[in-house]
């Protein structure tokens, strides 16, 4: 019978490799390290050899000699959000297919920006991904004095020249939901936002709101979500609708996000009112997308958008590139329109 490993055995080292192939340290710290000036043949006979021995390269000794963690950090402040989770989950998908390592840093209460970018810049991250995070004055300070550190928004304009961002036009996108309402013959229409601090720089409503009054019809009421919850789109409607007298409700509703669509769309069941207001949402959420909803709603070209994000912060050219607004979806399934009476 096999003993059990002693954990106190010693970590192969790449000396012991090199001892093993017959060549330097820093030919086997070659053969690991892509572009490396390697022969083939050595390479491959280096790399079997590690392999039987159990040997992996130290990345944070070789961050030392190479200058490259090949870490980025991405910063959050939204994780039960499920949108946020979809574009974490790309973000870090393409960020291993291009060799990298995700450092995650989630703002709370407890855990503000200034411990997070201080963080990261400890840990000497390649770069620094906001992913949909609420640029708040002291989080902008601290970003701009790290100046050593490349840095992009994700899905929010960050307000600041010098602080460049990669998003979806939500100017636009308001502008075309506005017009599939006004096609759909609607003139009470309204628009339920998130809190005040968190959807700066989103710019749905604003676009909404203008091709409204473009076309004469004003935006007849904004509704205030205090989070960007299911629960809060919920009772955030629940409260209008039982407030308000039947004949003098909205005909449609465009919310920020899906869901606080889906939310006010289960308000509707809820007070029995299903499909008497029609909703459109924004994200394209997989939820959104079951039968129980068929929810209308905006889709972010989210592969493109992290793909463009990354661009900005390790390719070659990516001082040369600024901000982005890229162009989305209109999503149409059935909740943009409404049953009669």
């Amino acid at each position: 019978m096999q003993p059990p490993s002693d954990p106190r055995i010693k970590k192969v080292t790449a000396k012991d490799v090199a001892e093993r192939a017959g060549v330097s340290k820093w030919t086997v710290s070659r053969a690991f390290t892509d572009g490396g000036t390697v022969a083939p043949k050595v390479r491959e006979r280096i790399r079997q050899i590690a392999a039987e021995m159990g040997y992996t390269p130290n990345l944070l000794a070789r961050s030392l000699s190479t200058r490259s963690t090949r870490l980025i950090a991405l910063v959050v402040d939204e994780l039960g959000n499920f949108n946020q989770l979809r574009v974490l989950n790309e973000a870090t998908r393409q960020m291993q297919a291009r060799g990298y390592s995700t450092l995650l840093l989630n703002l709370s209460a407890e855990y503000g920006p200034a411990e997070a970018v201080n963080l990261a810049d400890q840990f000497q991250v390649d770069g620094i991904v906001f992913l949909g995070t609420t640029l708040k004055r002291d989080l902008i300070e601290l970003a701009q004095r790290i100046k050593h550190i490349p840095l992009v928004v994700i899905l929010r304009n960050s307000g600041e020249a010098d602080i460049r961002y990669v998003s979806t036009d939500g100017y636009v996108a308001g502008g075309e939901i506005a017009d599939l309402f006004l096609s759909e013959g609607y003139r009470r229409i309204g628009y339920m936002a998130g809190p005040m601090s968190e959807r700066t720089e989103l710019r749905r409503m604003e676009g909404f709101r203008d091709r409204l009054k473009e076309a004469g019809t004003p935006l007849s009421l904004v509704l205030e979500a205090s989070h960007y919850r299911r629960s809060e789109g919920l009772q955030t409607l629940q409260r209008y609708l039982e407030a308000t007298p039947r004949g003098e409700r909205i005909e449609a509703l465009f919310c920020e996000n899906d869901i606080l669509a889906i939310g006010a769309m289960d308000a509707l069941v809820a007070t029995h009112s299903q499909r008497k207001i029609a909703i459109v949402g924004f994200d394209d959420i997989e939820l959104g997308s079951s039968p129980s909803y068929e929810l209308t709603t905006f889709r972010q070209p989210i592969e493109y958008l992290v793909s463009e994000a990354l661009r900005r912060i390790l390719d070659p050219d990516a001082d040369s590139l600024g901000s982005l607004m890229a162009p989305g979806t209109l999503v149409m399934r059935q909740s943009h329109r409404r049953s009669a009476g």
